[in-house]
């Protein structure tokens, strides 16, 4: 009998699997952060400015819906590492504009590279048909899902 009693079948078990995709996934991302001694978040921050040079402390806050002192702490530990500098505005001297030094910017191009492979890796032995039939179920598995949250507002 299914230890898990009622939480059987496919359906179960197709969620399992891709919760643990992305256990494993988020696991091997992590791994070549974590040599640099940087973390996921502050990680999303580099790759973020590199996107949107001259961002600001307060619109990174708000691009990842956390508050403005949640965002100096991985700012100052990502300026503290070489990663980053902030530049006053000369508009307006509250304003800082923050870019990528150039260690910061190996970093992303580090990052990219890394990104990079392994998609590749994740998605070897699948034809390109393979490919564009599972991103339609994985799109429709999120619009079920975004309506199902919907609802529950």
């Amino acid at each position: 009998m299914n230890p898990m009693g009622k939480l059987q079948g496919i359906n179960h078990a197709i969620v399992e699997a891709f919760i643990n995709t992305g256990k494993l996934h988020r696991a091997l991302l992590e791994r070549p952060l974590k040599k640099n001694g940087i973390f996921r978040a502050q990680h999303q921050i580099l790759m973020c400015i590199s996107c949107n040079q001259d961002m600001s402390q307060k619109e990174l806050a708000k691009q990842y819906h956390v508050s403005a002192a949640s965002i100096a702490v991985s700012l100052k530990k990502l300026e503290k590492g070489g990663y980053i500098s902030r530049l006053v505005d000369r508009d307006d001297n509250r304003y800082n504009k923050i870019r990528l030094t150039e260690k910061g910017k190996e970093e992303v191009e580090r990052s990219i590279s890394f990104f990079e492979k392994t998609e590749d890796g994740m998605f070897s032995g699948f034809s390109e048909k393979e490919k564009q039939i599972f991103y339609q179920y994985i799109q429709r598995l999120s619009e079920n899902l975004e309506q199902m949250l919907q609802k529950t507002e």
